[in-house]
């Protein structure tokens, strides 16, 4: 069973940084992509950022030249580092791996950025 969980998150002020962590079960290089989505309360969850099995990564306009998404392969872990965070980043961020025809997700983890 294919399992995703998240870490890293938490209290931080605004410009502030954190780094998420994604643990796979098994290799990332089984996921033909992964990434990093997330939900603010009374919203929808949103893309934030994913990478590819060749790393090519994509990132959300809100998020461009701040967060960066990165793997280890060896670890099979996905990272995501935020940098100069806002509180509009403030929400659940949940790991994603696309397998086949499936959607893996971990159970999230809390960002909030606070003063």
């Amino acid at each position: 069973q294919v399992q995703l969980v998240e870490s890293g998150g938490g209290l931080v002020q605004p410009g502030g940084s954190l780094r998420l962590s994604c643990a796979a079960s098994e290799s990332i290089y089984n996921f033909s992509v992964m990434g990093w989505y997330r939900q603010a309360p009374g919203k929808q969850r949103e893309l934030v950022a994913i990478t590819t099995r060749s790393s090519i990564t994509n990132y959300a306009d809100s998020v461009k030249g701040r967060f960066t998404i990165s793997r280890d392969n060896v670890k099979n872990t996905v990272y995501l580092q935020m940098n100069s965070l806002k509180p509009e980043d403030t929400a659940v961020y949940y790991c994603n791996g696309k397998k086949s025809l499936y959607d893996y997700w971990g159970r999230g983890t809390q960002v909030t950025v606070s003063s």
